[in-house]
């Protein structure tokens, strides 16, 4: 009779774990390796704003509430406290159940050590460069209105 409620909470807690399987926290050569075959679509900066100020990363999108994305790859969140990359991270699961979402341990001293390793790499495959990465620029992973609208002379 006492296995029923065991088996029950168990089950439960497999669940709400399964939930967060998209949301990551890496360290540094967990995140190389985890951007290692592709660039991130999106990274996320969730640091308060006089961080922001005193080292901005201009290919990061600024968190605010309500902030709305259309991931096509990985999503990279990086913030001052692990819990809160882990906290926006989290938003983004919800809204992006199956995608990649990956918050970083250490914050920003992570994200420039792990990047700066991508791109200093020496690659023995492919042609030279080919470690490279390409991040998108700031603001082409949101979603509404086109900062910018290609219009063609009428003829």
């Amino acid at each position: 009779m006492k296995t029923l409620p065991t088996l029950c909470l168990l089950s439960s807690l497999l669940v709400s774990s399964a939930s967060l399987a998209d949301v990551a926290l890496l360290n540094g050569k967990e995140l190389s390796l985890a951007l290692k075959d592709g660039p991130p679509c999106c990274i996320i900066d969730g640091r308060k704003e006089v961080n922001r100020l005193k080292t901005p990363l201009p290919e990061a999108l600024h968190y605010r509430p309500g902030l709305r994305i259309n991931p096509t790859a990985t999503v990279v969140v990086l913030a001052d406290a692990d819990s809160e990359a882990l906290r926006i991270a989290g938003i983004f699961e919800k809204q992006h159940p199956g995608k990649p979402i990956l918050a970083v341990k250490g914050g920003l001293k992570t994200w420039l050590a792990a990047t700066a390793n991508q791109s200093s790499a020496p690659s023995s495959d492919g042609a030279p460069g080919a470690t490279l990465q390409f991040v998108i620029p700031h603001n082409t992973c949101e979603t509404g209105e086109p900062l910018q609208k290609l219009q063609s002379k009428k003829k």
